[in-house]
Order: C-alpha cells, then structure tokens, then sequence
C-alpha cells in the first residue's frame, strides 16, 4: 500500500503545480515522462515553502516555517512523510542526493520572513542563490539523473538560468512585492523614482545570465532540453514585455504573457528544437 500512498502523493504536488503555475505546468509536460515526476515533486515542496513566507499573512508564518523545516528534515530521516508533498520531496532528495541544496532554499526561505531590503549586491546575490540557483541545480540533478561529470559541466548554467528567472519575476512581481510584502530585492534601486536607466540596468543582467544559461539548455539531455528551453523561452518573451513597459507602469501592475501567446511559444520553440536552431 505504500506504493499506492507514494503515487497519492505525486498526484498532490501535480495538483499543486497545476493550480499554482500554468506556465511551469506546461514546461513540465514537455520533458520526458521519465523525469516529470521527479520536477513534480521538487516544484510541490518550493511552492509550498514559498507560499508560507509569500500569501499565509493572516497566520503565524515563522512558525509554519519552521514546523515545515523541521517536518521535511523527518521525512528526510524516516524516508516518509503523513504530508503528501515531503513524501513526495524526501524521496527525491534521496535518490539524487540534494540535500546540500536543501539547506540554502529554506534558508532563503526564512529571510523572507524578516528582511525586508536588500542593499548590498552579496546579500542580493545569497537571496537568489538559495531561492533560485539552488531550484534550477536540483532539477538539473535530475535532467542528468545523478551523473555528477555532466552535473558539473551543465552547474554553472543551470544557476545562471534560475537567477535569471527569479530576476524576471522580481521585475514582474514589483507592484506585489513592495506594495503588499514590503519587500525590495534589487540593491541601489529606489522603486519610488524607478527609471528607464534603472529599468534596463536590470535588464541587461538579466540578459547576461540568459546568454550563459543558454549555452547549458544546448546541452541537456534530450529528455529534458526541449522543456527546459521552452521555459527559457517563455521568460525571454516575458522579459522583452517588460523592456517594453514603462516603469511606472511596471509599478502599477502584473506583466503577463497570455494563454495565446504561450501556446504560440511552444509551437515555434519545438520549430527550433527539431532543427537544432535554438536561439
């Protein structure tokens, strides 16, 4: 019966990045089937931590932090969980042996709890790691599955790539972050008086992590290259949205990329996947 309690468990992180986020929904269904469990269960356990420390406001946050901290670390020790999503989690930490990069997500996790700015580009720079590098190399653990040579040569992409969708999503999400989170992540950057030079300072990061990561996508394993640089693809698309979009209204509300025009991303990224023309 466990069998059938660990696919219960898979089903409930689905479930999770099904209703949570469309887009990474989608680029799940683009890898090959042998992984998307695997993404599943990684995607169920960082939501959920994120959601926590980002939407539980009118709860006590640090303490279902810390309950979710030390539950998971549990998990890690029975290797099983009564909740579906570290069930589903520790088996993976498990077989792809991750828990070093564990560790720096909820501690990124927590600063959320309480810092509220960021000023300096190493305390910016820690922030991102632990949130988003750490979440691309668990994933990339598993695109390799477990080959540490490939695992090391594809590392430092792999960062660049999950810097640079956080990145996106801090630029996507200003309105959000500082109006109800009061929460500021980009250091030397007054959103009172956010500029176009501000703007594409940004954005011009961002870029040069994208040009890295892509050299990594290029070279993935086939199970997971199409996926991952459809996900790549629908953040660049994103990314050019807001290069087109004032500050002030960046300020004012939610960039997105409409159901149409993803449908349209994935269309013309599986053109380019098939002619090995990745751009």
């Amino acid at each position: 019966m466990k069998k059938l309690f660990d696919k219960s468990s898979l089903d409930c992180s689905k479930i999770i990045t099904k209703n949570y986020s469309t887009s990474f929904s989608l680029a799940i269904k683009l890898l090959s089937s042998k992984i998307q469990d695997d993404i599943y269960a990684i995607y169920g356990f960082v939501r959920c931590a994120d959601e926590i420390v980002d939407t539980f406001n009118d709860f006590n946050q640090e303490e279902l932090l810390t309950e979710f901290e030390i539950d998971f670390y549990k998990a890690y020790d029975r290797k099983i969980s009564v909740n579906p999503l570290l069930n589903a989690f520790q088996d993976v930490v498990h077989r792809y042996d991750i828990m070093d990069l564990v560790v720096p997500f909820l501690k990124s996790m927590r600063m959320d709890l309480n810092k509220k700015e960021y000023l300096t580009i190493s305390e910016y720079e820690e922030y991102i790691f632990g949130s988003a590098d750490v979440v691309g190399l668990m994933c990339l653990k598993v695109f390799v599955n477990g080959d540490e040579k490939k695992y090391n040569e594809l590392k430092d992409s792999a960062m660049k790539l999950g810097s640079a969708f956080q990145k996106v999503n801090f630029l996507r999400d200003l309105k959000h972050d500082y109006e109800t989170l009061g929460r500021v992540y980009f250091p030397e950057i007054n959103l009172l008086t956010l500029s176009n030079e501000d703007k594409y300072k940004i954005i011009k990061e961002i870029e040069d992590d994208f040009k890295i990561a892509l050299t990594g996508i290029r070279n993935l394993p086939k199970e997971a290259k199409f996926g991952v640089y459809t996900a790549y693809k629908y953040y660049m698309s994103l990314l050019k949205r807001i290069a087109k979009t004032q500050p002030e209204e960046i300020l004012s509300k939610r960039i997105r990329v409409d159901d149409v025009s993803k449908l349209f991303i994935v269309g013309k990224s599986y053109v380019k996947y098939q002619l090995n023309y990745m751009l």
